[in-house]
């Protein structure tokens, strides 16, 4: 179980003579950042009988325009942990295929619905809920504990081996653990603090996201529209659609400039019958403003610290798997280090074997993404010609491999008990 220590004031210098530290935790894993990958890890270690304390910087998971997809990979997950049948009572929609609408044709992209999968479809359900429901989870076990409000601000590391962070909240705090697990999205602090290397790669595209109401008459699932120089993703949140607006990278400050009515001409351009409801967009801080990187750490770890999701590889929208490898992610190191954790043991080369497991899938997946952005993407943004879809993406056989690309992933991920 995680323990309390009140600092002792003699020892405060051999810890940070620069801070008042309050108190100082200690816990077999330290996961930092409370996203889909921090929080199943959590709950999986937990289940495991591992003391785990998992630390949010914000104070609550009710963040917007974050991604809300659920994909066939890991409902098989929630599946395997007994979860499957709960998660779907909560409020959500069901995206069965990927089309691509443009003035001349509709042509379907990805089809879930041949998958060989009890859940052939992707699972559409705010990332707030998510979060709320897996670690609501996690709090049934009492060797879990949630700290929300925890500003990472320092690693902890003696004789080269992290042995913990320092946070800020109502107070300086250290907690000493065996194990330290970034799982703090794609501005990792950790991976800041690590000194990590990364691999970056250099996207053609911008995003911004706002949402309009739908109507009963809209179409099912999530959509793409593609016109001269435009390019729009719809996806279906209830009442209403979640767009992504695409823009060459680098273009955002000439739109500002251009003026919102500029931004919602071009909309209507794309999606003509938005032409009243685009009315609903009245003010730029409706917009979030996405720039688009794809990037992967060389090495995910450090001794006593590992990266996961983001925080080790910055996922394109693209497809919108960011969610889903990093849970599977979790999932991995979950199995890997579980017997380690129990052990008090942790070596190098049980982190190694982590990204071992899930670099392949990842930069898979990346080269996919630098694909699609490359090859159809940039050439609609920076051209006034109309997407064509190849004759190829309508034979039932290539439309399959981006759906079980999309929907499961390069290689299938399962929980170990």
């Amino acid at each position: 179980m995680t323990t309390h220590v009140p600092a002792n004031p003699s020892q405060k210098s051999s810890i940070n003579p620069a801070h008042d530290i309050v108190d100082v935790e200690t816990t077999d894993c330290c996961v930092v950042g409370g996203g889909p990958a921090g929080a199943v890890l959590s709950l999986l270690l937990a289940r495991q009988g591992i003391s785990v304390m998992l630390l949010e910087t914000h104070k609550d998971f009710d963040r917007d325009f974050r991604g809300d997809t659920i994909h066939p990979s890991v409902m098989e997950i929630m599946e395997e942990m007994g979860l499957s049948d709960r998660l779907l009572q909560l409020p959500h929609a069901k995206m069965h295929r990927i089309r691509v609408q443009t003035p001349q044709d509709t042509v379907t992209l990805a089809d879930f619905s041949h998958l060989k999968t009890h859940y052939p479809y992707i699972t559409m359900l705010p990332q707030v809920k998510f979060l709320e429901f897996i670690t609501q989870e996690a709090q049934k076990y009492p060797n879990f504990r949630l700290v929300m409000g925890a500003n990472v601000q320092e690693l902890v590391t003696e004789n080269g081996v992290v042995q913990g962070v320092r946070y800020r909240g109502g107070g300086w705090h250290e907690v000493r653990a065996l194990l330290t697990v970034g799982a703090d999205g794609r501005h990792s602090r950790l991976r800041q603090l690590g000194g990590f290397e990364s691999i970056e790669t250099s996207p053609s595209m911008d995003v911004l996201w706002f949402r309009l109401p739908r109507k009963s008459e809209d179409p099912e699932g999530g959509v793409g529209r593609f016109a001269q120089g435009h390019i729009v993703a719809m996806l279906n949140r209830g009442d209403e659609w979640q767009l992504a607006y695409v823009i060459p990278k680098g273009g955002y400050q000439q739109l500002r400039s251009a003026g919102l009515e500029e931004l919602k001409k071009s909309v209507v351009e794309v999606i003509p019958e938005f032409n009243e409801r685009i009315q609903n967009l009245q003010d730029w801080s409706q917009v979030a403003f996405l720039s688009v990187e794809s990037s992967r750490v060389k090495r995910w770890y450090l001794p006593g610290l590992l990266l996961i999701g983001d925080a080790a590889h910055v996922m394109s929208p693209v497809g919108g798997v960011g969610i889903n490898y990093a849970i599977q992610d979790a999932v991995v190191a979950a199995n890997v280090l579980s017997k380690p954790l129990k052990n008090r043991q942790v070596k190098l080369s049980d982190l190694a074997k982590v990204q071992r497991q899930r670099e392949l899938p990842t930069r898979i997946i990346q080269a996919f993404q630098t694909f699609v952005q490359k090859q159809i993407f940039a050439p609609i943004l920076t051209s006034n010609r109309n997407f064509q879809p190849s004759i190829l993406l309508r034979l039932p056989i290539l439309r399959d491999l981006p759906a079980r690309l999309i929907a499961l992933g390069v290689f299938p991920v399962h929980v170990q008990t």
